[in-house]
Parts: structure tokens; sequence; C-alpha cells
């Protein structure tokens, strides 16, 4: 999709920036980029192919005439149990995950300027993961839809706990602390939740799919836990991005071009822990997405942070919805977890974006 979109060009200038929020680039140094609007429509559309194929293709074969049959008329017959109780959930959990790790990972590089930064680097998925491990190991949690309101209370924990160690003497958040506050609290988290783990094999067994990355036995219950949580991330993604865009210039020119560095940074740590917070308790602990889709969106886009998460938000279902359904298939009858087909997948496109052209600037 990318090398699509990227024949149908525009010419836009270089990051520098306005008063509003808006970025802009200098004429200095031309890139072309496709058409913003036009675009994102595509994206759409490929996640609308994407999301039929997550409900037509699976380990059972279904003929596609029946599947598109069940899927509006439900006579309850094997064919419609199976797209519905089973294959429609699981691509809309699918689809909730995805908008999570992909604005969550925009919104963590965007926060810590760092190009190679992920929700995971502020802690968010380790905290998740080790609230859902001690709820399981400790309370004897067993189905998917308890496990989110654990994740998100530990995602919600993990951020507000490096956002405090992050903030210096004067109050305010410095980006290389939250880095280094990140790495450290997820050194911790990660010990501790693999020694639950290892020592209760009963939790381990229960866990280990999950702890992969997965979106088998998704349902509609879970569902309904995840989606209020990601609409309010997401929310609060957009509605800081005009002064993300102004902090990109600088703390300095942030500051004086009217933007609450502060405010701004609390508010982009909580949208972090409720958009992935809702992946982690959908899929688990999956990597890559939010590292690698945010760098495909500002290929595409350049480096406006609305435009920014609008892509990632369309474009990391695409990727996750995508690896789900190369799972399904790849060793039929069995299933590949989705979390190891986007290490396998996205991996190699991230490395191919990083030798053709430079990484969209921050």
């Amino acid at each position: 999709m990318v090398r699509v979109a990227a024949e149908q060009t525009v010419l836009v200038p270089q990051l520098s920036g306005h008063a509003d929020g808006r970025a802009r680039e200098p004429a200095d140094a031309p890139v072309w980029r496709p058409p913003r609007a036009a675009g994102l429509v595509l994206a759409f559309g490929l996640l609308a192919v994407v999301g039929m194929l997550s409900i037509a293709v699976g380990a059972n074969h279904l003929p596609l005439s029946d599947v598109w049959r069940v899927l509006w008329h439900d006579d309850r017959s094997e064919t419609a149990v199976i797209v519905h109780d089973l294959r429609v959930p699981r691509t809309l959990v699918g689809l909730v995950a995805g908008v999570g790790l992909g604005v969550g990972g925009a919104l963590a590089q965007a926060l810590t300027r760092n190009a190679l930064a992920d929700p995971g680097i502020l802690g968010v998925n380790l905290g998740a993961s080790a609230a859902v491990v001690a709820a399981v190991s400790f309370l004897g949690v067993t189905t998917p839809a308890g496990y989110v309101w654990f994740a998100m209370a530990g995602a919600a924990v993990a951020a507000s706990a490096v956002y405090v160690l992050g903030a210096t003497g004067r109050a305010a958040v410095a980006p290389e602390r939250l880095v280094v506050a990140g790495a450290a609290f997820s050194a911790v988290l990660g010990a501790f939740t693999y020694g639950v783990a290892f020592l209760d094999h009963q939790t381990f067994d229960r866990l280990r799919f999950w702890d992969v990355g997965s979106l088998a036995g998704a349902g509609s219950s879970q569902l309904g836990a995840l989606a209020p949580f990601a609409g309010v991330g997401l929310a609060v993604a957009f509605a800081i991005a005009g002064p993300l865009n102004a902090m990109a210039l600088g703390d300095d020119a942030g500051h004086g071009l009217g933007v609450g560095l502060v405010r701004t940074r609390a508010l982009g740590v909580l949208a972090i822990a409720l958009l992935c917070g809702t992946a982690t308790a959908a899929a688990g602990p999956i990597t890559f997405v939010g590292l690698a889709v945010p760098h495909v969106a500002r290929t595409i886009c350049g480096p406006d942070q609305r435009w920014v998460i609008a892509y990632s938000a369309v474009l990391a279902p695409v990727l996750l919805l995508a690896a789900d359904v190369l799972g399904r298939v790849v060793i039929a009858p069995a299933e590949l977890e989705v979390g190891v087909v986007t290490a396998f997948v996205g991996a190699p496109v991230f490395i191919v974006l990083c030798r053709r052209a430079r990484l969209g600037r921050l």
C-alpha cells in the first residue's frame, strides 16, 4: 500500500511549525508525499478488505457465499455460529487492539521524540502484563473479560510511575528521563511477570498463548469491556495532536507557542495507558506494531501528528488483522499466534523502509 500511495505524489515542504500547532516542512528539503486524504481513504478501503478476509478465512473452510449470507442473516446454522460467535468478535477485537497499538506507538514516539520508541518503552505493556499475571495467579481470574480491568489498572499504574520518575525538579517531564524511567521500570515488571509465571505452572499454562500475542478466543463480552477505554484514549490522542506538533520543535519553542508542556505530556501518558492497556488485555503484549506503523504513517503523510495518528489508527489494525489471517492459514488446521506473525512479517518491512528512504521525521 505504501508503494501504491507513493506513486500518487504531491510536493509538500519540510517540518517547521505554526502557532496553532499545525506542522509544515521547510522548502529547502522537499519530499514527495501522497495526497493525505486520498491515502487515508485507500487505507480505510484496505482495512475493509482485510476485515472481510478475517471473517471469511479460517481453519474451517467455509464457502464465501455462505459466509456473506449468514453475516447478514444469522440462521444459527453451524456456519452462522462460526461467523458470528468466533470470527466477527475476533475481527472486532483485533481492530480495537490494532488501534491501541498503532496510536499508542505514535504517541510514545512523539512524547519521547525517539524514533525507536514504542509503548513498551514507557513500561505500559509490561505493566498490563504484570497485572494480568498477578490476577490469574493470586486471584484466580480465568476469563479474558476479567483480564481487562486488571490490564487497564496495571497500565495506568505503570504509566503513572514512569511519569513521576521522569519528572524533573521543576515539575516538568523530560523526554529522555521518561525513556530511562520506562526502561528501568520495564526491567522490574518483566522480572516479576516471568518469575510469577514460571513459579506457578497453572498460570503459565493459562497465559502462554496470551503472552505471545493472540486474538484466539476473543468474544463479544471482551469487546464491550475494551471499546470504551480505546475510544477515550483515541479522543485524547487527537485532542493533543496539535500541541505535540508544537512540542516537536523543542520544549522552549512549544512553550513559546502557548503549549502546556506538563499537561500535554500527562494527557499523552494517559492516552498511551488507555490504548495500550486495552490492546494488551485484548491480545497480549504484541510487539513491533506500535514501533513500525507510525513510521509507515509518517512516510506517507509527513510529520503532522494529526495525520500520523489518523493513519496509525487505520494501518495498525490492517497489519494486525492481516497477520492474524496469515497465522490461521499458514499451518492450517493449526494456528500461528498473531504476535509471532507480526514479528516475522513486520520486521522485514520495517528494514526495507529504513533502507529505501529516511524515516519520517518526528
